[in-house]
């Protein structure tokens, strides 16, 4: 049973999943402290490592999960939608998503439990997001030419190393576990 041809994923039964894994997400991103954004900014002043051991944690989850979903025949990774590669507007986007990070303190869904949570920098920092947005698209016509700067087509991991789904797996879990000990050797202890 591949839960693609099931189509349990365009049901209410897999709305309803999602929602409340979505949910449950966010309760424990809470419980871990990251509803308070000196808990999520400390990362990038080199205080508290706990997002980078969170994140790299999920990471390495999801690409084992998957990779055994596929094998035992329940998921088809080939059907799920890839972005294409644009290096320029990712680079970009990814600049200006960490500035915004780091003056604000959040990123819109550790935004979005802060604000579940009843913190006021929380809403503020997504009236900004919106706003920002709203910037965007008023600027889009000017910035259209620029979405095809880098343009690669769709590339995944697999593809540009010439290894297995498997194979990266185990490489995301390596470098997490690297990335493990080293915080535990160099990180400073409260």
């Amino acid at each position: 049973m591949n839960l693609f041809d099931q189509g349990l994923l365009d049901t209410p039964f897999g709305w309803t999943a999602a929602l409340l894994v979505g949910l449950a997400f966010g309760f424990w991103l809470e419980r871990a402290g990251f509803g308070s954004s000196r808990k999520l900014a400390a990362i990038f002043y080199l205080r508290d490592f706990a997002v980078v051991r969170v994140m790299f944690t999920a990471v390495a989850t999801a690409a084992l999960g998957l990779v055994a979903l596929d094998v035992a025949g329940l998921f088809d990774a080939s059907r799920v939608y890839r972005m294409e590669t644009l290096l320029g507007p990712q680079i970009v986007g990814g600049l200006l998503f960490g500035a915004g990070f780091v003056a604000g303190g959040w990123c819109p869904g550790t935004a979005l439990v802060g604000a579940a949570s009843g913190k006021l920098d929380a809403l503020a920092f997504l009236a900004a997001t919106l706003l920002g947005s709203l910037v965007y698209a008023a600027f889009w016509p000017q910035l259209a030419p620029l979405q095809d700067v880098g343009t690669c087509g769709v590339v995944t991991l697999p593809e540009l190393l010439h290894l297995s789904s498997g194979a990266v797996a185990a490489l995301v879990v390596a470098v997490a576990l690297a990335a493990f000990t080293a915080i535990h050797r160099f990180a400073p202890r409260r």
